[in-house]
């Protein structure tokens, strides 16, 4: 049996950019995407903790060392500048191997997004 869990997390990142005119997406700074085993195109929920939304979209790589995080298309109509976002996305696995599996969680300072 294959169970889903929890793969990468970036805990508590402030969005910096919301751009509507946009295919849709979220834009996460580089350093980050490989801090939290992130790749590009990679599917992710963002939870909102300033208005309790949860949206489902894809990654794209931002500029390395930026802090950008951007939501884009009409997830930007679901954030404001300064908002605080947990960005996570889960893997398939075998339920006894997730029993063992450690996800990559990385806690960024919300000030700046930077790694601490």
């Amino acid at each position: 049996m294959e169970i889903q869990v929890i793969k990468s997390k970036l805990h508590c990142v402030t969005v910096t950019q919301a751009e509507l005119d946009y295919i849709g997406s979220i834009t996460i700074d580089e350093e980050l995407m490989e801090a939290a085993n992130l790749i590009e195109n990679e599917q992710v929920h963002v939870l909102n903790k300033n208005n309790g939304e949860r949206i489902i979209t894809y990654v794209i790589k931002g500029e390395r060392g930026s802090g950008v995080i951007c939501l884009n298309g009409p997830a930007a109509l679901k954030v404001k500048l300064g908002d605080i976002v947990i960005v996570i996305s889960y893997a398939n696995m075998d339920f006894e191997k997730a029993k063992s599996f450690r996800p990559w969680v990385v806690f960024p300072d919300t000030k700046t997004n930077k790694l601490k």
